[in-house]
């Protein structure tokens, strides 16, 4: 038997930092604004659409890897 958490409805992808967690709503609202997504107010994504829940992960992805990068390098700011 496959004991994964998938499909049982439990959230696996904990925060190491939890404080980064307003951070990271802001981002996600930014993006999906300059994409043209409407966030779902009640917070369910099941009835967003594949193609623009894929993209507003991978905006945000691409944001975080550009936001570390300029960390590493040392610049602020975008």
């Amino acid at each position: 038997m496959n004991e994964s958490n998938q499909g049982r409805g439990r959230r696996s992808n904990t925060l190491v930092v939890p404080q980064a967690n307003n951070a990271l709503q802001q981002l996600k609202y930014e993006a999906a604004q300059e994409l043209g997504i409407t966030i779902p107010a009640d917070g369910y994504y099941g009835d967003m659409p594949s193609r623009e829940a894929g993209s507003l992960g991978g905006y945000i992805t691409k944001r975080l890897v550009q936001l570390a990068e300029q960390q590493l390098s040392g610049r602020s700011g975008q």
